[in-house]
């Protein structure tokens, strides 16, 4: 049976890769992008299958209209994709005050307000499935990019609450962790800060990390994306690409033993009961 899959960020990446992967298999799609001319392509080739639409994801009231329009256009809506967001390159001391709120309106509350959005829709159909696009860095932060690994936390926190209270109403939650990937995120879409000399050599040794042949191939994880969206118990988290999982068990590894070192000092902190 056909899906109605509502995705932002369409316009590029993988919200572009993912919406052709839904029509091509004969689902509905939401597209969603600040110029709407940038779906003319889904449109002429898809028909009136995708439904484009423009959106500014930072605008609480058009998120809610959005949401509202997609499902009374196709009557339902089974799926959304929290895929809008972009990557804030620059240190802590970097990032001014307009860079770390817009990245935190875009990726956070724009991610929220989607969700918000959704939730009575699916609530009223007692079936729903939201997909967050998060970040191997919203679980373990890197330099030079503190600002986006925060934004990525958070929304691992309001995900994983959401899913323990959208589960009674027939609602599945899906955290997706990517590693690096060869879309635009690194490229096009990415926001740099004012440079401060002092830095280059860190900058230089963490972008070595994102040369090419290191990068997973964006249009690999279609067969991914397809199996989560079609689960019948979807997981709450899933990495995608080869680098998530050995590099958060380490990450994980390494704090817990730190903090099985000061044990002591923390059951100390406690008093006594």
């Amino acid at each position: 049976m056909s899906k109605t899959i509502l995705i932002t960020g369409a316009s590029r990446g993988f919200g572009k890769i993912w919406a052709k992967a839904f029509l091509k298999r004969g689902d509905n799609v939401i597209a969603t992008a600040r110029n709407i001319t940038d779906l003319n392509d889904l449109v002429k080739e898809f028909g009136n299958t995708v439904l484009p639409l423009q959106l500014d994801v930072t605008n609480r009231e058009q998120c809610f209209s959005v949401v509202n329009k997609a499902s009374a256009h196709f009557d339902k809506l089974d799926v959304v994709i929290n895929n809008a967001g972009y990557g804030l390159f620059g240190t802590i001391e970097e990032a001014s005050e307009k860079d770390a709120r817009d990245q935190f309106e875009t990726n956070v509350f724009g991610t929220l307000w989607i969700t918000q959005a959704v939730i009575p829709v699916m609530r009223n159909q007692g079936k729903g499935h939201i997909i967050q696009m998060s970040s191997i860095l919203g679980l373990v932060s890197i330099p030079v990019l503190g600002i986006y690994n925060a934004s990525k936390a958070a929304v691992e926190a309001i995900s994983e609450s959401l899913s323990t209270e959208v589960k009674g109403f027939g609602i599945s939650t899906t955290i997706i962790e990517p590693a690096g990937y060869g879309t635009e995120w690194g490229g096009k879409s990415a926001v740099h800060s004012k440079s401060i000399d002092l830095y280059e050599g860190l900058k230089k040794a963490v972008y070595s990390n994102f040369t090419e042949d290191k990068l997973g191939q964006p249009e690999a994880t279609t067969a991914a994306i397809l199996k989560i969206v079609d689960a019948e118990n979807p997981p709450l988290r899933i990495f995608f690409g080869k680098v998530g999982f050995p590099m958060i068990s380490q990450a994980y590894t390494d704090r817990l033993t730190k903090w099985e070192q000061w044990k002591t000092v923390s059951e100390e902190a406690h008093g006594q009961f």
